[in-house]
C-alpha cells in the first residue's frame, strides 16, 4: 500500500520560489554582464585602441610645439587623462542590456522575482569594473613612454577609480537611451554627447591658455574638473582641492544621467 499524505485543511501545497537578497540580485547580473564581455569584444576594443592613438599621435605632433613655448611642460603627462577619458567614456552594457530587450530577455526577467533596480545596478557595476580595467593598457603606454606618476602607487589606483567612476557616470545616459528606445544605434551614437564635452575643455591645452568664450565654457565643462583632477596626481601629487573638484564634477553628472536611467527603467517595467 502507498501512503497518502493529504495537506492539512486550508494550507497550500504549492511550491515557490524564495527571492534571493538584494545583493545576489546584483552579483548575478554583474556577473553575467562580465561574463558575456569576451563575446563582445567590439564593445572594448575600438575605444582602447582609439585612445591610445590619439594619445600618441597627440604626443608626436604637440610636443615639439610645447617644448619651444612652454618651458618645462611634459605634455606626455598633460595628454595622459585627456586618453584615458577617450578610452573609458561611453563604454558601457548598455549595447548588452538593449539587446536584452530586442530579443525577449529583458521581459523575461522582469517575471522573475529579482530586483527591477538590481538590473541596471549590476549592469553598471561590470561598468566600474570594465572602465577600470580599460586604463591599464592606457597607463602601460604611457610608463613606455616615460610618464612618472607623481603620486605614487595610491595615486595610480585612484586614477584609475576616477576613470571609472566617470564611465559611471557618463553610461547613465546610454542607459537612459536603451531603456527608453530599445534602439541599439540610438545607443552607440550616445558617445556623441561626449565629444563637444571634451573639446571645450582643457583637454588639449592648458586652462591658462584658454581665453573668451571658450575659458567660459571650460570653467563649466563637468569635464575640465575630472581632466585636472587626474593631471594632478599625475604631475603635481596628492592636491586635494582639484580631486574634489573631480568627484564634485563626477557627482553632478552622475546624478542627471542616473536619475535619467532609473526615470527609463521605472517607465519600461510599467510598460512591459
Amino acid at each position: 500500500m502507498v501512503a497518502v499524505t493529504i495537506p492539512p485543511s486550508g494550507t497550500s501545497s504549492r511550491i515557490e520560489a524564495r527571492p534571493a537578497s538584494g545583493i545576489n540580485d546584483v552579483v548575478a547580473i554583474a556577473g553575467r554582464a562580465l561574463r558575456s564581455l569576451p563575446r563582445e569584444l567590439e564593445s572594448v576594443v575600438p575605444p582602447v585602441f582609439i585612445a591610445l592613438f590619439f594619445f600618441v599621435i597627440n604626443i608626436g605632433t604637440l610636443q615639439p610645439l610645447t617644448q619651444n613655448h612652454i618651458r618645462g611642460f611634459d605634455i606626455k603627462a598633460f595628454m595622459l587623462p585627456t586618453a584615458i577619458l577617450i578610452g573609458v567614456t561611453g563604454v558601457s552594457r548598455a549595447g548588452s542590456l538593449v539587446m536584452d530587450i530586442q530579443d525577449g530577455y529583458f521581459d523575461r526577467l522582469l517575471l522573475t522575482p529579482v530586483r527591477r533596480t538590481a538590473i541596471l545596478i549590476g549592469h553598471m557595476i561590470a561598468d566600474v569594473a570594465i572602465g577600470i580595467g580599460l586604463t591599464i593598457p592606457i597607463l602601460l603606454m604611457s610608463v613606455i613612454l616615460g610618464v612618472h606618476m607623481s603620486a605614487g602607487a595610491l595615486g595610480v589606483l585612484l586614477f584609475m577609480l576616477i576613470a571609472g567612476t566617470w564611465c559611471l557616470a557618463f553610461a547613465g545616459f546610454g542607459y537612459a537611451i536603451a531603456l527608453k528606445t530599445g534602439n541599439p544605434a540610438a545607443v552607440q551614437s550616445s558617445f556623441l554627447l561626449f565629444f563637444p564635452f571634451l573639446f571645450m575643455t582643457s583637454s588639449y591645452v592648458p586652462r591658462t591658455q584658454l581665453t573668451g568664450w571658450l575659458n567660459t565654457i571650460a570653467g563649466w565643462n563637468p569635464v575640465t574638473y575630472v581632466l585636472e583632477g587626474q593631471r594632478s596626481l599625475v604631475t603635481q601629487g596628492w592636491r586635494w582641492s582639484s580631486l574634489l573638484h573631480a568627484f564634485v564634477a563626477i557627482a553632478v553628472v552622475g546624478a542627471i544621467s542616473l536619475s535619467l536611467c532609473f526615470a527609463a527603467l521605472r517607465g519600461r517595467t510599467r510598460r512591459g
